[in-house]
C-alpha cells in the first residue's frame, strides 16, 4: 500500500525530466484525419497546398490560379499543367484529464499519472507548432485551461498541470459535454481517465465521437486496482459517494473481481473499437517514457 511519504515524493519529482523532454522533442503527433488548420504549422499534410515543396502536377482547369502554371511544362508539351505543393498545417491537440476523487489513488496517483502524460504529448504538440489545450473535465462552463502554441510554452503548460488537483464529483457525460460545447477545433482528442463513473462513459464517449475528432482513450488503473493485495473482513467506503459495503475478502472473491475487471476492460475496448477509438488501457506503474516511445506509437498516436 501507498504511503504519505511515498505519495510526496513522487509529487516532488518533476512534472516531466529533461531526459523526457529530450526524447519527446524527437516525436510528432498523428492524425489518422485531414483537418485543415488556420494557422502555418511544422507538419506536412496529405492534402495539397501552396507552400514551398513541390508535390505533382495536375492538368489546368479554367479558374486556376495562373501563378501555379508551370510555363517550362507547356514550353515542351503545349499543355498547361498546375504545380502542386505539400502544405504545413497544423494541428488542435486536446488532452481532457478527468478530476473525479477516484483519481487520487495508487502511487503515483492515477491523477498525477495522468497530468504526466498530458503533459508529454502536450510537449511533442509543442514541439511541432500545434496548438496544445489541456483541459481539467470539471464542467466548468468557461475553461481556464490555456490554449498553447511553441516550444516557448512548455513552462506554462508545466505550471498550469502542477496548479491542477483532483476531487471533482461532475459525471463524465456532463464534463465532456460541457468541452464539446465550448470547442469546436478539429484535430486529436485524448481522453484520461479510469472510467470509475456509476453513471457510465457510453454517453461521453459518444458525445466526442459526434464532433468528428481522432479520439484516443487512455484508461488509466493503479496497479492496486489491477492486482489487490488485500485480505480479511473490511468495509469498504466509496470515494465518490460514500456508498459501504462490507466484504469478507477470500481468495475466490479476488478471482471474481478479476474476472468482472477484465471484462469491463474489454468492454470498453469494444465499445471504442466500434466507434473508431483507440482505446489503451495502462498502470501507473508503467513509465510515461515507454507508454509514449512504444505503445501509443504502436497505435499510431506518435512517431
Amino acid at each position: 500500500m501507498s504511503t504519505a511519504s511515498d505519495e510526496k515524493s513522487k509529487k516532488d519529482e518533476p512534472l516531466l525530466s529533461p531526459k523526457l523532454l529530450a526524447q519527446l522533442e524527437r516525436m510528432e503527433l498523428v492524425s489518422r484525419k485531414i483537418f485543415r488548420g488556420r494557422m502555418k504549422g511544422e507538419r506536412r499534410s496529405k492534402r495539397k497546398g501552396q507552400s514551398v515543396e513541390f508535390a505533382d502536377f495536375r492538368n489546368y482547369v479554367a479558374g486556376d490560379d495562373l501563378r501555379f502554371i508551370d510555363w517550362n511544362m507547356y514550353a515542351r508539351l503545349d499543355k498547361l499543367f498546375l504545380k502542386l505543393f505539400l502544405e504545413e498545417e497544423d494541428l488542435h491537440f486536446y488532452a481532457l484529464i478527468d478530476p473525479s476523487i477516484s483519481m487520487n489513488f495508487g502511487t503515483p496517483t492515477k491523477f498525477r499519472y495522468a497530468c504526466q502524460l498530458a503533459g508529454a504529448l502536450g510537449y511533442i504538440g509543442l514541439c511541432r507548432a500545434d496548438r496544445v489545450k489541456i483541459e481539467l473535465l470539471d464542467g466548468a462552463k468557461k475553461s481556464s485551461a490555456p490554449v498553447l502554441r511553441g516550444r516557448s510554452s512548455l513552462h506554462r503548460m508545466i505550471d498550469y498541470l502542477e496548479s491542477l488537483e483532483p476531487g471533482t464529483n461532475v459525471t463524465l457525460t456532463e464534463a465532456v459535454k460541457s468541452f464539446s460545447l465550448r470547442n469546436t477545433g478539429k484535430g486529436i482528442l485524448v481522453l484520461i481517465t479510469d472510467l470509475m463513473d456509476k453513471s457510465g462513459y457510453e454517453q461521453a464517449l459518444r458525445y466526442l465521437t459526434a464532433r468528428n475528432l481522432d479520439i484516443y482513450l487512455i484508461h488509466v488503473l493503479s496497479q492496486e486496482e489491477i492486482d489487490p493485495d488485500i485480505q480479511g473482513d473490511l468495509k469498504l467506503i466509496d470515494c465518490e459517494d460514500a456508498d459501504v459495503a462490507e466484504i469478507s475478502v477470500s481468495q475466490r472473491l479476488i478471482d471474481r473481481y478479476r474476472q468482472t475487471l477484465a471484462a469491463f476492460i474489454e468492454q470498453a475496448r469494444e465499445f471504442s473499437s466500434r466507434r473508431g477509438i483507440v482505446y489503451m488501457m495502462t498502470s501507473t506503474e508503467r513509465p510515461v517514457d515507454r507508454l509514449v516511445s512504444r505503445y501509443l506509437r504502436q497505435r499510431g498516436l506518435v512517431r
